[in-house]
């Protein structure tokens, strides 16, 4: 199929159609600053992200950071690198395996697993892992691309 470039929606974006392969991280390291602000905008103050002694008798042992610092990281690779500025989620099929750890620095990953041609939309495999490789977060995402200026 062939997409004339007068009509791409592609051709508007501002990072261009993204390839099949591509891939995009990010570094993050977990703070009591970051966990209290999201903690104040979500309002989850969860005794698991704040609470030493209460963590320390759940299943982690100690305290853990918030699932949604996990994801942000994510967010941050795809508004704003792969596929870029413009790009909002669609759908989102993640899976949490192991929290993030206060003071580790995890990476965020996405891969490009599809692009279509006749719409600015794109499916991106993703992951947060911590600095030994263990995967704290996995799935796919669905994401559109609008046109800015």
């Amino acid at each position: 199929m062939t997409i004339d470039v007068a009509i791409d929606p592609w051709n508007r974006t501002r990072n261009g159609k993204p390839k099949v392969g591509a891939t995009a991280t990010r570094e993050y390291t977990l703070t009591m600053e970051d966990t209290e602000a999201w903690a104040a905008m979500s309002q989850d103050y969860n005794p698991l992200h704040f609470d030493e002694q209460a963590a320390a008798n759940s299943i982690f042992g100690r305290r853990v950071g918030h699932g949604g610092l996990m994801q942000g990281i994510l967010h941050g690779i795809m508004g704003m690198e792969l596929p870029g500025p413009g790009s909002v989620f669609l759908g989102v099929n993640w899976s949490f395996h192991n929290p993030i750890l206060f003071g580790e620095t995890i990476t965020g990953e996405v891969k490009v697993i599809a692009v279509r041609d006749d719409k600015p939309i794109t499916t991106l495999e993703v992951a947060v892992r911590r600095p030994d490789g263990t995967v704290c977060l996995d799935g796919t995402c669905t994401t559109y691309t609008s046109a800015i200026d």
